[in-house]
């Protein structure tokens, strides 16, 4: 029985809302008959009223005031596209003060506000939806609630930034450097004009923030986690990743360490073996593998930005809050279960690194680097060399590579800082984590 119809209000008309209007418009016979409830668009807020848009819409649905959709007694459910963070703040705050569902794919704002609107989700029992703030179409927040709810989750980590997959993808498969790769994935509206949070990790970063709070019942703020994005990825790398058996890939890493009742939270650029499921994922393509105690490994994969596997994301959570209106205080929204776990210092963080030094071609020079490194009780596993370049003054400087076992980041620290005040290096080498996913 469909039963009364409910009233929806969204809030932002930009490339992700158009999506979610027009779907909701298009295929509303569909989505009443699968859903059981009927439902009605009662009004849109958007920035600009005289603004010209694709998507056809009578204007008597259109306010520039979002407040008319919280006010308004007759709607049930909020969607908040608006994007940005302090006014999208604002908006869920009141949406949920009012007693009103809210459905946001706003990565943003969950990330620097989700520990205040969870807690107050929690204390009005007024749920926040927020499948696609994470991995686009992909559903892993569904996953996470539901599929997973008797796993102990023991580590996630994953592709979640298509913009940034798509470039290191094009540096591998095309010998790109990373500013023409950059430039290509902007002409095929892959990459914004501004990229910056693509390109620095933070927007992963977000992301990460989101699913840990998830996995762990807990609540974290962007200062809990440690970010390097893939600015300084170069060719070289990328080349001796690849002769090494290893991919670049920009990673989320978030790891449960039971000993020391604290999450390991970073984002930054990783060899991955090549065997891995997640070294095939190219493109525009996220991956995201969760690990539970029950259930092993599972790998949830697909596209994970865009219009269309966004609006579809926004809009099964649509119909969950829907569905949820009509079962007296059920309801699936997060709710915090535990209390915050302390973070790891990324000193404390071990893995095998990856460290390429561009050095003078002089004797010795590789067994001053070497025993520096037996110094902090730091192994190697293998060296590489190979010819770098000649600078202007005529003197030839190589590419020497150090793989190193897994050791604890501060020890490697200690090694790269000494060798640079004994001026054994002229300047700080590249390093990347290679992560083993073996525990």
């Amino acid at each position: 029985m469909i039963g009364e119809t409910l009233q929806l209000g969204l809030a932002g008309l930009g490339t992700v809302g158009s999506g979610v209007y027009e779907t909701l418009c298009r295929n509303r016979e569909l989505l009443e008959a699968r859903a059981q409830i009927s439902y009605a668009i009662r009004k849109v807020a958007v920035g600009n009223l005289a603004r010209k848009r694709d998507v056809q819409i009578a204007p008597e649905l259109l306010t520039d005031n979002w407040h008319e959709l919280v006010d308004d007694p007759d709607i049930d459910i909020i969607i908040e596209l608006i994007g940005g963070t302090d006014e999208a703040y604002r908006l869920v705050k009141a949406a949920l003060m009012a007693g009103k569902p809210v459905v946001t794919g706003n990565k943003a704002v969950l990330a620097v506000y989700g520990s205040e609107l969870f807690k107050l989700s929690a204390e009005m029992n007024v749920p926040l939806y927020f499948e696609a703030s994470c991995g686009g179409g992909i559903p892993i927040i569904q996953s996470l609630q539901n599929s997973l709810i008797c796993n102990k989750v023991q580590s996630i980590a994953g592709i979640i930034n298509g913009t940034s997959n798509y470039i290191l993808t094009s540096m591998k498969e095309q010998g790109l450097p990373l500013s023409e790769a950059l430039s290509n994935a902007q002409k095929l509206g892959f990459a914004e004009a501004d990229p910056s949070f693509d390109i620095n990790g933070w927007d992963a970063a977000h992301k990460a923030l989101i699913l840990a709070m998830l996995a762990y019942g807990t609540p974290l703020s962007p200062d809990k986690i440690h970010v390097h994005g893939i600015e300084k990825v170069e060719s070289v790398d990328i080349s001796m990743a690849e002769k090494l058996g290893y991919t670049i890939k920009l990673l989320v890493v978030i790891k449960h360490h039971e000993a020391d009742k604290a999450l390991e939270l970073r984002v930054q650029p990783s060899f991955v073996p090549q065997q891995h499921l997640l070294a095939s994922v190219n493109g525009v393509f996220n991956a995201i593998a969760v690990k539970g105690d029950i259930v092993g490994e599972t790998i949830f994969y697909g596209r994970g930005a865009g219009k269309n596997p966004t609006s579809s994301a926004v809009i099964g959570d649509v119909v969950l809050a829907m569905r949820e209106c009509r079962l007296n205080g059920y309801h699936t929204g997060f709710l915090p279960y535990t209390k915050e776990l302390a973070v790891l210092p990324m000193g404390e963080t071990v893995t095998p690194y990856y460290v390429r030094f561009d050095i003078h071609d002089r004797p010795g020079m590789i067994a001053a680097i070497a025993s520096m490194f037996a110094k902090y009780d730091v192994s190697i596993s293998a060296t590489s060399s190979n010819f770098g370049y000649v600078d202007e003054d005529g003197v030839q400087h190589n590419h020497l590579v150090f793989m190193v076992h897994a050791c604890k980041w501060v020890r490697l620290k200690y090694v790269l800082r000494e060798l640079r005040e004994n001026h054994v290096i002229d300047r700080l080498p590249v390093v990347f984590r290679i992560e083993t996913f073996n525990d």
